[in-house]
């Protein structure tokens, strides 16, 4: 390939190497000039261009990506279209990301101009996270290197998705005086949420002593409970293990089982105990397990519920990276510090509170006095559908009311929600996020503001929010998008509350998201982030009937 600047004359048919503003327009990087654009660019007065010409042997930034990409194996994973030598893979289920650092390293040395970047190795991913990028660094390379890429892609698996496999999961929690209710009430929640992404369940939770022949007959009847899928046994004890001897190890093996492993390189996680009894796997989980924290015992229960094989060779593996800091590297919970009754440090998850936006007039509906929230989709008004929504992701929503509240109410009626009026709803939107926020409550570490009036936002979609919320630690804004426009429901973080309450008129959030200097993290919930219904037109189109 031939690159560097030329006398325009001599320019067409070469490759644009920088892009170019125009009165009318912009010309591209990468654009193939024709005799239009040569003829643009000299009306602005350039008189050299920077071009890149290729050889005989050279492809196309954007032609090599895609050839790249083709040795790939698509199991589990799409593609994006390769533009200006990009093409990025995403993740196309929830599942278990594992990379072959070998085969990456070896297609990274090829050709300092073809690079491959992917998460690390064994990171759980949702379905739609980018999982690796393929980028071509100039505007062509030679093909030979292109296909020597591909051919190491094509030998094996660079990278991969293993899908999630829902199990049904027992939970056996030993009792002690020194172990509250509560904590292992919360234990109980915490696992709930850890198995949520991979579509298993708790399916039955029991409480024994701490002792070995109570904690083994706990196992041996867990074995006997009839399920049609996969089962798993998680052991909390009410007591750290200290020895292969101890309690829950030896209860696995007076049950029939064996102990596969104890202990683990991972901190926290350390005191882990791996076992199996026939073909279910036995997880005596350590007492960070009760944190929703990422800890050894995720790394292991991941691998397990994505069908990998776990013993102690993997799990002596685990070092490198085992020093586990406060970074979010997954999709986990995350939780904020609290003092206990003890003085002792405890973690609470943190409270997204869902804020439902249903005061405004809709001065857009005409003249017939249609309200559009009252508007039935499959026999449920609009209203009550978008809050069932926000129930579903999240306990205790708030509604906000304002236009014809009294019907706004009673489409509610029966659901386990926080009602407020805005009595200033007439002056727009500003005084009813003030009053969302104000009865979210001072424990609130973020409000997902969620407008009443969009019928595609799924319990899914704002699950998807509020985990991104929680990984970053609650210190980010976490907004929908589509197709990189950004869109609604958003959440805002607690270090926003007080600049929401300075708002006035019919003005959103946006100005403080854009002022605030905090990150902002898009989500792709799809078209729904765009869909709100303001017209007729637009609720007979999305499948709704006007009622009231």
């Amino acid at each position: 390939m031939r690159f560097g600047p030329v006398p325009l004359g001599d320019a067409e048919e070469a490759i644009l190497a920088h892009a170019v503003v125009l009165p009318e327009g912009r010309l591209a990087k990468g654009t193939r000039l024709g005799a239009t654009d040569v003829a643009a660019l000299a009306a602005i007065g350039m008189d050299r261009v920077v071009v890149a010409r290729l050889g005989a042997d050279d492809i196309g930034e954007d032609a090599a990506a895609t050839l790249i990409a083709a040795g790939l194996a698509p199991d589990h994973m799409t593609f994006s279209p390769a533009s200006t030598g990009r093409l990025n893979v995403h993740a196309s289920v929830d599942g278990l990301f594992v990379a072959t650092r070998d085969r990456v390293d070896r297609f990274n040395r090829i050709d300092p101009a073809i690079t491959l970047a992917c998460l690390a190795d064994h990171v759980a991913v949702r379905a739609g996270d980018m999982v690796a990028t393929i980028k071509i660094i100039p505007l062509a390379v030679d093909r030979r290197s292109a296909d020597e890429a591909a051919a190491i892609l094509g030998e094996g698996p660079a990278f991969a998705v293993n899908p999630f496999i829902p199990r049904d999961v027992t939970l056996v929690s030993t009792l002690l005086p020194s172990l509250k209710t509560q904590v292992m009430d919360k234990t109980r929640r915490v696992l709930e949420d850890r198995l949520r992404r991979s579509g298993s369940r708790l399916l039955h939770e029991v409480r024994v002593a701490h002792e070995q022949g109570a904690v083994a007959k706990a196992i041996r009847d867990a074995m006997a409970q009839p399920s049609a899928r996969s089962r798993l046994v998680i052991v909390f004890g009410a007591s750290a293990v200290t020895d292969r001897d101890d309690v829950i190890p030896a209860a696995i093996r007076e049950a029939g089982g064996t102990v596969d492993h104890l202990g683990m390189p991972v901190d926290p996680g350390n005191l882990l105990v791996l076992g199996t009894l026939g073909d279910i796997r036995i997880i005596g989980a350590p007492g960070c397990a009760r944190s929703p924290k990422e800890n050894g015992f995720d790394w292991v229960l991941d691998r397990i519920l994505a069908g990998e094989t776990v013993g102690a060779q993997e799990i002596t593996g685990m070092g490198v990276g085992g020093l586990l800091a406060e970074i979010p590297t997954r999709p986990r919970p995350r939780a904020r510090s609290e003092t206990d009754g003890n003085g002792f440090q405890a973690m609470s998850p943190l409270i997204v509170r869902p804020v439902v936006l249903a005061a405004g007039q809709a001065s857009r509906m005409g003249t017939a006095g249609h309200h559009k929230l009252l508007a039935t989709f499959d026999g449920v008004p609009l209203v009550r559908r978008t809050t069932a929504v926000a129930l579903a992701a999240s306990p205790a929503p708030v509604v906000v009311t304002g236009h014809r509240a009294g019907e706004i109410r009673e489409a509610l009626s029966g659901l386990d929600l926080v009602l407020v009026h805005n009595e200033d709803f007439a002056s727009g939107m500003a005084s009813s996020l003030i009053a969302g926020l104000d009865a979210a409550g001072p424990e609130a570490d973020g409000m997902l503001v969620l407008l009443a009036d969009m019928p595609g936002v799924t319990a899914d979609d704002l699950r998807r929010l509020i985990a991104a919320f929680e990984e970053q630690g609650g210190r980010v804004v976490v907004r929908a998008v589509y197709g990189g426009k950004r869109g609604n429901p958003v959440i805002l973080p607690r270090a926003l509350f007080p600049a929401l309450r300075t708002l006035e008129g019919d003005v959103g959030a946006r100005h403080v998201i854009e002022t605030g200097g905090l990150p902002v993290v898009d989500v792709d919930i799809g078209p729904a982030a765009h869909l709100d219904l303001d017209t007729p037109e637009a609720i007979a189109a999305a499948g709704g009937v006007l009622k009231g």
